[in-house]
């Protein structure tokens, strides 16, 4: 993972700024389908621009709504979720 991260903070402006966010089961970009193996550097960067979004739009009623969506996803599925 941390030859990953070299490399994508190479690549991706900004992608250093979402490790200011701690990881967790579920989030902005995972329920919007920016989720699974990123096949292409463009399909970080949308999760990149993502969690920065998260990031300066934080609320709790925010964090309530990827929860919604989350058991959403699980109970109707997505063609990303493995």
């Amino acid at each position: 993972m941390l030859a990953h991260t070299e490399t994508y903070a190479r690549l991706i402006d900004k992608y250093m700024v979402r490790h200011f966010i701690k990881p967790g089961v579920t989030g902005w970009a995972q329920t919007h389908g920016f989720r699974g193996e990123t096949r292409e550097l463009s399909q970080m960067g949308e999760r990149v621009k993502a969690d920065i979004w998260y990031m300066e739009h934080w609320t709790m009623l925010l964090d309530l709504y990827i929860i919604y969506k989350t058991v959403a996803n699980v109970i109707v599925g997505e063609k990303n979720a493995y």
